[in-house]
C-alpha cells in the first residue's frame, strides 16, 4: 500500500505524449520535404492533390447519460452538451500506409462541455488526439466515416466524502476522455462540409481513484468542417486573386490489404495504481502489475490475431485477502489487433486459470499502442473486471523478440 498521487501526473503526461507522437512525426517528415520558396502556379495548377491539406473542425454535441451508478439520476436528467474545435492533417499519396484506410485525416482537439450539475461534476475540458477513417467512396457528396478520439479530461469536480459526497461517477480531477463517432460529411461548398452523426463519449479514470462508475454519454453531433491548402500562401497572398490551389484532398480508392502472414512472440510489462471503493476519497492507493506473453499472427497490413497468457499482481486485493499469496492471478486470453501506421488498436478477452478473487470470470483489455521500432512498443490499456467494469489502467512497454 502506498500513497503516490504524484505518480499519476507523469502517467498523464505519458499519455499525452503517446497521443501526440503521430502528429509530430508526420508533420516533421513533411517539413523536411517542403521547400520554403514561392510556388509557380502555372507549373502546379494541373497537378492533382498538390500541396499540404489541412482541416479545421467545429462541432457540438448533445444527448443523454447512460448512468449505471446510484443517486445521481436527478443531477444528470438534463443530459449533456459539448463543444469541440479540432485541427487536422490530411494523409496523402506519400503516406504509403494510408492507402489501405481510405487516406484518413488525423489531429488534435479541445473539448469543453456541460455534463450535469456543475456543483457536482465541475466544468470539464479535454485535450485529445483523433483520427478519421473514411468508409464510403470519396467522390460522393455525402461521405460516411468512423472517428475515434482519445485523450485526457480535466477540470472535473471529484467525489469528496464531505464536500461532494453524491458524486459516485468520478473520483479524480482528471479522467480518460474517449469518443467514438459515426458520422457523415456533406459537401456544401468547395471548402466547407456539414458534419452530422451519432457518438458515444466516456469519462473514466480506470479505478485509479474511486468511486469510478464513470460517465457514459450517447447522443448526436453536428458541425462544420473547413478544408484548406496550407501551401496557398506560397502561390499568392492576394485575397482577390484567381490563382487558387485545390483546397481538399481527392481520395483514391482504398488498396486491398497486403498479405503478410507473419508470426511473432510478444512480451508486455505494465504497471498501474488502484483505489478500493472502501477507501474512496483518501490518499491510499495500491500497486498493480500486468505481464503477458502472446503469440501473434498478422494476416495482412490491417489485421492480426493474438492468443496468450497473463500474470496479474493486484495489491488492492489485500483489503479482502490479507494473505499476499492471494494477490497473484494467472489468466489466458485471445483477441484482435487493428493496425495502422505505427499504431495498433488491440481488443483482448480473457479468463482466469486461478481463482478470480471476486473479479468475475471474464476480463477485457482494450488498448492502444505505438511501435517505437521493429522490436519495442509502448502501450496504454484498460484491464477490466466482471466484464466491462474498470480494474486498472495499464501503462507498459512491450517487446517483439521473435518473428518468423
Amino acid at each position: 500500500m502506498f500513497q503516490p498521487n504524484y505518480l499519476l501526473k507523469p502517467f498523464c503526461l505519458l499519455l499525452m505524449l503517446f497521443l501526440c507522437i503521430p502528429v509530430m512525426a508526420q508533420e516533421e517528415e513533411k517539413k523536411k520535404k517542403r521547400k520554403k520558396e514561392s510556388i509557380d502556379y502555372e507549373a502546379v495548377k494541373d497537378i492533382e492533390n498538390y500541396g499540404r491539406f489541412r482541416v479545421i473542425d467545429f462541432r457540438m454535441h448533445t444527448g443523454v447519460h447512460l448512468y449505471g451508478g446510484e443517486g445521481l439520476n436527478e443531477k444528470l436528467d438534463k443530459g449533456y452538451g459539448g463543444t469541440e474545435i479540432r485541427y487536422g492533417w490530411q494523409t496523402d499519396e506519400g503516406d504509403d500506409w494510408a492507402a489501405y484506410y481510405g487516406y484518413p485525416s488525423f489531429g488534435v482537439g479541445l473539448y469543453t462541455g456541460f455534463i450535469g450539475d456543475p456543483d457536482v461534476f465541475g466544468n470539464p475540458n479535454a485535450l485529445y488526439g483523433w483520427i478519421n477513417f473514411p468508409i464510403t467512396n470519396g467522390e460522393r457528396k455525402n461521405i460516411f466515416s468512423i472517428n475515434p478520439a482519445l485523450g485526457l479530461t480535466y477540470n472535473l469536480l471529484p467525489y469528496d466524502p464531505e464536500s461532494n459526497p453524491t458524486n459516485d461517477a468520478i473520483g479524480g480531477k482528471m479522467a480518460v476522455y474517449f469518443n467514438l463517432a459515426f458520422e457523415f460529411a456533406y459537401r456544401l461548398t468547395r471548402e466547407m462540409d456539414l458534419n452530422y452523426g451519432v457518438d458515444f463519449t466516456h469519462f473514466s479514470n480506470g479505478r485509479s481513484f474511486t468511486p469510478n462508475w464513470g460517465l457514459n454519454m450517447f447522443g448526436i453531433n453536428v458541425g462544420l468542417l473547413y478544408h484548406y491548402n496550407a501551401d496557398q500562401h506560397r502561390v499568392t497572398q492576394d485575397p482577390y486573386g484567381q490563382k487558387v490551389l485545390q483546397s481538399r484532398f481527392r481520395r483514391s480508392p482504398s488498396k486491398t490489404p497486403e498479405k503478410i502472414k507473419q508470426s511473432r512472440i510478444e512480451t508486455y510489462l505494465a504497471i498501474g495504481t488502484t483505489q478500493t471503493y472502501e477507501e474512496a476519497g483518501s490518499d491510499i492507493h495500491y500497486l498493480n502489475f500486468s505481464g503477458t506473453i502472446d503469440y501473434v499472427y498478422q494476416f495482412n497490413t490491417i489485421s492480426s490475431a493474438t492468443v496468450g497468457f497473463d500474470y496479474f499482481y493486484d495489491e488492492s486485493l489485500s483489503y479482502n485477502f490479507p494473505d499476499s499469496a492471494d494477490h497473484h492471478l494467472i489468466g489466458v486470453h485471445g483477441g484482435y489487433d487493428f493496425n495502422f501506421w505505427k499504431m495498433l488498436v488491440r481488443l483482448q478477452v480473457g479468463t482466469y486459470l486461478t481463482d478470480d478473487r471476486g473479479k468475475g470470470n471474464v476480463f477485457i483489455r482494450p488498448a492502444i499502442r505505438y511501435n517505437i521500432n521493429n522490436w519495442m512498443y509502448a502501450q496504454v490499456g484498460l484491464k477490466t473486471q466482471n466484464g466491462s467494469s474498470a480494474d486498472w489502467i495499464e501503462w507498459g512497454i512491450g517487446f517483439q523478440p521473435f518473428k518468423w
